[in-house]
């Protein structure tokens, strides 16, 4: 590990100020930032802790939504009761990931931050073009299980791992950040980016911004919703594809639906269009087949992870089937309903 410098944010001008310096990196619960120093991957000059920043609330919005302050913990989160009435999905998807301790330490504002656990990016001794731009990608014609089936890149072909955040795309919240230029805030679709020609970034940040909080919108689809996580073993293991699937149901059909992926792609993928045409339709097995192709339209696999196209469309069609009979997967016992 190289040498850095450390310094506790007082307040949050404090944190702004310190956190635009040249090769300054915001810390919190560290479960992600301090292995990537570990391994050689992330060399900061210097560490900006925001663990005592008065961002650890969970708070009602004048809209009727919650705004979860960044260092809210993923256990605190997962246990609050107002996000396990009006918000299960999330809360699914939180104890869908990690472990009991890890959930213990790591923060909203981390869990958006999280990089890939792309092989090829934490072997400094390969290429990695999200590592070291220009030097190519070492996953493309390698080992590639775990790869992106959707949104890739020829400069890039590595998945996000989080499952916090596919859920969150599907609620369609907001991001809330404060940097050198003041506060603003974005659509949760526009804060990570695909890998494209510059798949050093993972999202729309700017240099020296700190996320201060997550915005849920009112509706929850608390009714009608499925957390779906396929992985190689059942805990403490990252998606090989993961949905999280929102209905809002009349009468046997389809009124609203949100639907996003993870393990799939550099980001949550989403394909609004796609949802916008299930309205009205009903809720079966056909309907749910039809809506997964066109989700997966122009899906490509890299050979080893060829599965994944395959598995992501019965993944889709069961989250789908689980959300509209208002039975959602079970995070304590795993087997898939």
């Amino acid at each position: 590990m190289n040498p850095f410098s450390y310094v506790r944010a007082a307040d949050l001008d404090q944190a702004v100020r310190e956190g635009a310096a040249e090769g300054a990196r915001f810390i919190a619960g560290g479960t992600n930032l301090l292995d990537l120093m570990k391994e050689n991957v992330e060399r900061p000059r210097r560490l900006i802790d925001i663990n005592g920043l008065p961002l650890d609330r969970i708070e009602e919005t004048p809209g009727g939504g919650l705004r979860i302050g960044a260092l809210v913990r993923n256990a605190d989160l997962a246990a609050d009761a107002r996000l396990r009435a009006r918000y299960p999905l999330l809360c699914s998807a939180l104890l869908a990931g990690a472990s009991p301790q890890l959930r213990n330490m790591a923060t909203t504002g981390g869990n958006l931050m999280q990089r890939t656990r792309c092989y090829y990016f934490y072997d400094v001794a390969t290429p990695c073009n999200k590592r070291r731009p220009g030097s190519g990608c070492g996953a493309v014609g390698g080992v590639t299980r775990i790869h992106a089936i959707l949104g890739a890149s020829a400069q890039c072909i590595a998945t996000h791992p989080s499952d916090m955040c596919v859920a969150l795309a599907a609620l369609e919240a907001r991001v809330h950040v404060l940097g050198p230029g003041g506060p603003r805030s974005m659509a949760f679709a526009d804060f990570h980016r695909l890998p494209g020609d510059t798949p050093q970034l993972d999202n729309n940040l700017a240099p020296g911004e700190l996320i201060t909080g997550v915005e849920l919108p009112p509706e929850g689809f608390s009714r009608h919703h499925s957390y779906l996580k396929i992985r190689d073993r059942a805990a403490y293991a990252f998606a090989l594809v993961s949905v999280a699937a929102a209905l809002r149901m009349e009468g046997g059909r389809i009124a609203a639906a949100r639907v996003a992926l993870g393990g799939v792609a550099h980001k949550p993928w989403r394909r609004p269009d796609a949802e916008q045409a299930l309205a009205g339709a009903p809720a079966n097995p056909e309907t749910f087949t039809a809506f997964a192709s066109v989700l997966l339209e122009g899906a490509q696999g890299q050979g080893d992870n060829d599965f994944k196209i395959v598995l992501a469309r019965r993944a889709i069609v069961r989250a789908l089937t689980q959300a509209a009979h208002g039975t959602p997967q079970s995070q304590t016992d795993k087997r898939i309903a």
